[in-house]
């Protein structure tokens, strides 16, 4: 067997992929089938009789953060992303003969950091191991991690979930974190199967992790939707991470498997590179449903591992783990112990070792998700849910605070414009916040409008949407310009009162009736006939005193 070629310089590396690994991977799974054939009626015969009773699902998860730093874990070379492929490539990442590690205290430290807002017991001696696994990304044979003795132990995780019928009930949960390990990544293979090659950007090789791995306690997608979404908020508080899923700083792998309750925990399946909230909920559940489907007609799980093709929103199979891997786990010998201490156990004889404080990093927690929501909702009286979107959307909470400086509108208000007409805006259009037309000062300026009673609440609604295709427009000058300020003539206001009842003689006859209900429909035509331009409150005390003066069940003249 031929090694893989590497052409060196800047640009591609490129790696020769080889045919017959796909080859060998069928026919094991050729085997697997027919080996396991005898076994399939009485599979069915036993899921038949278990089909009544419930399965439970349980989830957990691998997160991989890309710690926020400027340099790689080992290396001095920049993290940037997108840059030119293989410009970003020191000695060391590329894996020449004679280099050595120099470990970053900067990543140290986010992981600390990070292990502190979660909860962890930090080891005050962490080690480094080599993994061994051969790719082409891969310039050493292995991978730098953490195996034996991690970072940070033993933590846990609150997150919270809207539930009910308009998602205005919140659920709290807790998942245990089992540890926080620092790795370095790999570089980034891109296969062209046109020319059966395999490009290899190394930028991205030795970049430092941060590796969390979540226990089993979650049984759904949603959950650990929301697990990993607090997450990400946590890192982007904290500083450790930017955590940004598009740009693959942060990537999930969720183990799935299913099981009648009271019985052991079924074979899992691991489901890789998970890099959304969305596709990693859709991806769980599917998982789920296809575990469920897949025992209840007689087949069995195998132990694989398996990607999401979010096209045909379903799970693929990539390849088997029923063959434990032999990574060659070994100390890293080029690295010593990485030692934290805090006031309570000061290090001695540190001269040939890695130390770092902990105290310092613990004092310069910044507060953390679920302490700005608890703020936001004693500051300004809102909903606990809207806290939970405000925070969940970049850039929301901003938005919302600046917009409440500039408008003598109540928060409660301000919310309800914000969550459902701005955000609806947002999503239809598929903008994030900072991407808006419509600034937080253009917003107040629309609200303190509708606030003084210069313009109705449909108006500002037909305000709002006129801003939206017209960048930068003062709401004010948009009022005028399409004659949207409240009629102030009450005597023009109650000639049209007059006309719409004298069009509507039927409601008229219900509501002297007694039949009050009907009153709506009659403001409703008001603000049709006057486009938006009638306060409603004003349009009923002249209905209602007009209706008083009309002869009961007789029509007007």
């Amino acid at each position: 067997m031929a090694a893989p070629t590497i052409s060196c310089g800047r640009g591609w590396f490129r790696a020769r992929s080889f045919s017959f690994g796909g080859v060998a991977e069928l026919r094991c799974r050729k085997s697997l089938a027919l080996t396991s054939t005898p076994c399939r009626s009485a599979s069915r015969t036993a899921a038949k009789q278990n089909r009544d009773v419930p399965w439970t699902a349980v989830v957990g998860l691998e997160i991989h953060a890309q710690i926020c730093s400027n340099s790689k874990l080992f290396s001095g070379s920049q993290v940037q992303f997108a840059a030119p492929p293989n410009s970003l490539v020191s000695f060391f990442d590329a894996s020449l003969p004679g280099t050595l590690p120099v470990l970053n205290r900067r990543c140290v430290e986010a992981a600390v950091t990070t292990g502190l807002a979660l909860n962890c017991t930090i080891n005050k001696k962490s080690l480094f191991d080599r993994k061994h696994y051969f790719y082409a990304d891969l310039p050493a044979g292995y991978q730098i991690t953490q195996q034996r003795l991690p970072i940070a132990v033993n933590g846990s995780l609150s997150y919270s979930l809207c539930t009910g019928k308009n998602q205005n009930e919140l659920v709290n949960r807790t998942v245990r974190v089992k540890q926080i390990q620092l790795e370095q990544d790999s570089g980034k293979s891109l296969h062209d199967d046109a020319r059966h090659q395999t490009l290899v950007d190394l930028n991205r090789a030795g970049v430092g992790l941060m590796e969390v791995v979540m226990e089993p306690d979650m049984c759904c997608g949603e959950e650990a939707a929301a697990a990993v979404r607090e997450l990400q908020l946590i890192l982007q508080a904290l500083g450790s991470s930017q955590a940004n899923m598009a740009e693959g700083q942060l990537r999930v792998d969720a183990n799935v498997s299913v099981h009648h309750p009271g019985q052991p925990y079924g074979v899992r399946t691991e489901v890789k590179n998970l890099n959304s909230a969305r596709f990693l909920a859709k991806a769980i559940d599917y998982e789920i449903q296809r575990q469920i489907n897949e025992l209840e007609n007689g087949g069995t799980i195998l132990n694989e591992t398996r990607t999401f093709d979010y096209k045909l929103g379903c799970t693929i199979a990539m390849r088997d783990k029923e063959g434990q891997q032999d990574y060659r786990f070994m100390p890293e010998p080029n690295l010593p112990p990485l030692i934290l201490y805090d006031a309570k156990s000061l290090p001695t004889h540190t001269s040939h070792l890695q130390v770092v404080n902990i105290d310092p990093l613990r004092e310069k927690l910044p507060d953390l998700p679920s302490v700005k929501r608890a703020k936001l909702v004693e500051r300004y009286g809102i909903q606990p849910q809207h806290s939970f979107t405000l925070l969940n959307e970049d850039g929301l909470v901003e938005f919302f605070e600046t917009v409440m400086t500039a408008t003598q509108m109540n928060a409660k208000k301000v919310i309800g414009w914000i969550l459902k007409d701005f955000l609806g805006y947002l999503k239809q259009r598929n903008l994030v916040v900072d991407e808006s037309p419509i600034s937080p000062l253009l917003l107040a300026e629309l609200l303190n409008l509708l606030e003084s009673g210069t313009i109705s609440s449909s108006a500002a609604k037909q305000v709002l949407e006129i801003m939206w295709n017209r960048e930068g427009k003062s709401p004010t000058l948009i009022a005028k310009e399409k004659k949207l300020e409240l009629i102030r003539d009450l005597n023009e206001l109650e000639h049209i009162c007059l006309g719409v009842m004298d069009g509507h003689q039927k409601e008229v006859a219900e509501i002297n009736k007694g039949n009050k209900k009907v009153l709506n429909k009659l403001i409703g035509e008001v603000q049709r006939a006057t486009r938006g331009r009638s306060d409603p409150a004003s349009v009923k005390q002249i209905l209602e005193k007009q209706l008083l003066l009309q002869p009961r069940n007789k029509p007007l003249s």
